[in-house]
């Protein structure tokens, strides 16, 4: 590891089958604007499985971003600078160039509810039609909903009653008020979520 660079467990464990699932996703050529990027080691994943993309990372945090910048050295620059994005505040996407897909993973859970509104809220202004939304990590599926995500939405609300893992027909409503529809459901390992959302025409 060197200068700025952070290494994540699990971006390490997940990496790889995330930049697969997406490279199927993605249209050529395509402009991706990760939300919550963390250390940035799915920026070069996806972009070695899938070298015709443009990829920009953002967080809130400044050693994020760092960190993000530092793993994109390798990306032969179809990695940009990584963007001070707060989901949580109103207009965060004015000004921005418009990508083809948002792309965010692994924020929804650890985050207030109103990040995902967020979220949806501003990919609404950013994507034209035929856009999307990709969402990676656990989500709560009723009663077909996995043991061990069930496990850690209760420890996700014992450390902040905020937070919890999302049940998927609600992020399917929120998605649907700002544009919306689903476009797909991907399993993905240790129970996770890839859910794919591609903005209506006119809406």
């Amino acid at each position: 590891m060197t200068g700025a660079r952070l290494s994540s467990p699990s971006a390490a464990r997940n990496s790889q089958a995330i930049a697969q699932a997406l490279a199927g996703l993605l249209p050529q050529g395509a402009r991706v604007l990760e939300i919550a990027s963390g250390t940035g080691e799915h920026a070069l994943a996806c972009v070695a499985a899938r070298p015709d993309l443009t990829w920009t990372p953002s967080d809130p945090d400044a050693a994020s971003r760092a960190s993000a910048d530092d793993w994109a050295r390798e990306a032969d620059g179809r990695i940009a600078p990584a963007l001070a994005i707060d989901v949580t505040s109103p207009g965060w996407e004015r000004g921005l160039d418009a990508p083809d897909a948002v792309f965010c993973a692994n924020m929804i859970h650890i985050a207030p509810w109103q990040a995902a509104e967020g979220l949806f809220d501003g990919a609404s202004q950013l994507l034209g039609p035929g856009g999307a939304v990709h969402l990676y990590g656990p989500f709560r599926e009723g009663e077909a909903t996995a043991p061990s995500n069930l496990d850690f939405d209760a420890s996700l609300k014992a450390r902040d009653p905020r937070w919890g893992v999302r049940e998927r027909t609600e992020v399917e409503a929120l998605a649907a008020r700002c544009g919306f529809a689903p476009a797909g459901r991907i399993a993905m390992p240790a129970n996770n979520l890839l859910l794919s959302f591609a903005r209506e025409a006119g809406a």
